[in-house]
């Protein structure tokens, strides 16, 4: 197995559990990669990795060290406030020099304005803290790191990933599509909508994911996003994990699966697909962005197949 370079590199929010930062190096060296931390992980400033240029100059500079992968550290909030800011020409040079860019929540607004100002491609996939730094009992999901997560996450890096699979709801034997995969958390790719960072995809497969959003939330930003005429334009909807929402006393029976059938109404010829394992959970698929895919269900099995 060959050694990669990987750099763990922090954008968005501040990072302080340095506990598991080392756990993080310590799994992702075990799986054969030569880890570097950059030094963006111990920057603060307010809630972020440091202020705006610097979190700018972090982006910047992993790009241009061009590591085999460049692996954010956490997720949070604030890639916004950079995306006009991003000389996009250089991170595609790295992309170009064999850069593999992941992250999920957060980063869904790097990897989304990157395809749309460059075309070049990025992978929705865990973090370094969020995933890979997990201990049992010490944080929000109660258990290490997942191996599917690990194994996908691998394939994907070292240019081995070939299909994903996922068990899905009733009703969608026999669908077979193609088309550009994108998406990840649904919170920013609703920012994004309007802006110049926004891709314009037209026959995509759109994946979606978020967290601690209550199902009406939910509902009202795929409203959003059928109402704006996007999602009659994929080819389908693949609704990932929506974890960590607190039920209302006012729901009286309203949550997930009436909000995914109030949607469906609303973009009767796109099919919707549920159960995707992409998120804020420990089972996390890496998936591509901005690669085509070809999405085949066989009874309520759903597999993503991809060109290697």
């Amino acid at each position: 197995m060959s050694t990669m370079t990987l750099t763990v590199f922090a954008a968005s929010g501040v990072e302080t559990r340095r506990a598991q930062v080392q756990r993080a190096r310590r799994r992702l060296q075990a799986m054969g990669y030569a880890v570097l931390e950059d030094e963006s992980v111990r920057l603060r400033h307010q809630r972020f990795a440091g202020d705006d240029a610097q979190r700018l100059a972090t982006l910047h500079r992993v790009a241009d060290q061009a590591p085999s992968v460049a692996l954010a550290c956490r997720g949070g909030y604030g890639m916004t406030r950079l995306l006009d800011g991003i000389q996009w020409k250089r991170l595609k040079r790295s992309v170009d020099r064999g850069t593999r860019w992941v992250g999920y929540s957060d980063m869904t607004a790097l990897s989304l304005a990157l395809w749309s100002h460059t075309g070049a491609p990025s992978w929705h996939g865990p973090m370094a803290v969020e995933d890979f730094g997990r201990e049992r009992g010490h944080d929000v999901h109660g258990d290490q790191v997942n191996d599917i997560t690990c194994e996908t996450f691998d394939q994907a890096m070292r240019g081995e990933l070939e299909a994903v699979g996922f068990r899905t709801d009733v009703g969608r034997d026999g669908l077979c599509t193609r088309g550009s995969l994108w998406g990840g958390n649904l919170s920013m790719v609703c920012s994004l909508l309007g802006t110049p960072h926004w891709p314009r995809i037209k026959g995509g497969i759109l994946f979606l994911e978020d967290v601690a959003e209550h199902p009406y939330r939910i509902e009202r930003m795929l409203l959003q996003l059928a109402q704006g005429g996007v999602l009659a334009e994929q080819r389908a909807v693949l609704l990932g994990q929506f974890s960590a929402w607190k039920p209302s006393t006012l729901d009286r029976g309203y949550g997930l699966k009436a909000m995914v059938q109030r949607v469906a109404v609303s973009c009767p010829k796109t099919p919707l697909l549920t159960g995707l394992p992409v998120g804020h959970v420990p089972l996390n698929l890496t998936l591509p962005q901005g690669q085509k895919a070809r999405l085949q269900v066989d009874g309520r099995t759903a597999y993503l197949l991809f060109d290697t």
